[in-house]
């Protein structure tokens, strides 16, 4: 299962939990993606290019 997207590339995110005494450990941010027909084939695609697919229409 990928965790990138199909139509512009964007993948996690690396950054920090910072805690009160500022204690930084790493984590990861992902990305929503969503699965959406686009032409007739199924992929995963974040949100943010599903609201621009959705501004072309």
């Amino acid at each position: 299962m990928s965790k990138s997207c199909e139509v512009c590339g964007r993948g996690t995110n690396t950054s920090f939990n910072v805690s009160h005494s500022k204690v930084k450990t790493k984590r990861k941010q992902k990305i929503n993606l969503q699965s959406k027909k686009l032409d007739g084939v199924k992929t995963k695609i974040c949100a943010r290019c599903i609201k621009t697919v959705n501004k072309g229409k």
